[in-house]
């Protein structure tokens, strides 16, 4: 793949955010709460990035419900929110964010957080000025359906094939695919190499610091406002 792409959309927790173990110890931490069976991390790790309907579908299939949705949900949010700071950028993030926005690329956010636990954490990083649109699962479709990228390319005014999805999960890389996005798998976070290349990724970089130089020499410099 060589040419121009606009726009750049990056996953959030384990992308550019160092998150996931707050998150597994949390949803640990709820699904005692909750009166569930536990979960391995590896289990958990899986659903990292999906809305809480899919979550849960997968975590206790047969079990899935609105019941068990909220007070999962609940239990969750109240643990992950009380379980100490999560907005430490992973290494390289800041930089690459500043680089790619000055050199003219488009960025932009789809996350399997909510809309206000993604709200809540653009205010503690301090990025949401670097972020054109950003897109929540409960304001939409989850991942890996298309629907988040289908909505970003929409209000950005980007077609597909102008696009990057950059993520560190499966359920990013698919999503990417059902778009039409080409994608870019990172290894800090939720998925491992083996598993991201299953997805079939232009690249595996080991993070969002290797993005710009991965640009550069991939050709894919930024399209024209």
């Amino acid at each position: 793949m060589r040419g121009s792409v606009r726009l750049l959309v990056f996953d959030w927790d384990g992308t550019l955010i160092d998150s996931i173990g707050h998150i597994v110890a949390a949803m640990q931490a709820a699904i005692r709460d909750a009166g569930l069976p536990p979960r391995s991390e590896r289990e958990i790790r899986d659903i990292i990035g999906l809305g809480i309907r899919e979550a849960t579908a997968r975590l206790f299939p047969g079990l899935d419900g609105p019941e068990l949705r909220q007070a999962l949900g609940s239990a969750y949010r109240r643990r992950y929110y009380a379980g100490g700071d999560d907005s430490q950028l992973l290494p390289g993030v800041a930089g690459a964010l500043e680089r790619l926005a000055e050199s003219g690329y488009v960025l932009a956010v789809a996350t399997g957080k909510s809309r206000q636990g993604l709200d809540r954490a653009l205010a503690r990083t301090g990025l949401g000025h670097r972020f054109r649109a950003t897109r929540c699962a409960d304001e939409g479709r989850s991942k890996p359906h298309p629907d988040m990228l289908e909505h970003l390319l929409g209000v950005t005014g980007t077609p597909a094939g102008a696009a990057l999805m950059v993520g560190d999960s499966e359920h990013d890389l698919r999503m990417a695919r059902s778009a039409g996005v080409g994608a870019v798998g990172v290894c800090s976070g939720a998925h491992g190499e083996s598993v991201l290349r299953r997805c079939d990724p232009l690249v595996c970089l080991a993070g969002v610091g290797d993005l710009p130089a991965w640009l550069g020499r991939a050709g894919l410099g930024p399209a024209m406002e």
